[in-house]
């Protein structure tokens, strides 16, 4: 497995990419995995389309996510 590469430059263009997606409200799937693993060990982990899924449905709400119209 490759090294990941550390130099200021690549370190940079990753904060600036992760945080252009969480803006556009893309989830961090990365980060996720790297919660579970570290804070809840041995407990299964969702799949890249199940998290993605349970994200946009706690966004936009299957029953009542944070987006609330009138009509």
């Amino acid at each position: 497995m490759r090294k990941p590469d550390t130099s200021l430059f690549f370190v940079v263009r990753n904060a600036v990419a992760r945080t252009a997606r969480l803006m556009v409200g893309v989830p961090d799937y990365e980060a996720y995995v790297a919660h579970r693993r570290q804070v809840h060990p041995g407990e299964p982990v969702m799949t890249y389309e199940d998290f993605f899924r349970e994200r946009q449905s706690s966004r936009y709400g299957e029953n009542g996510g944070k987006i609330s119209r009138c009509c």
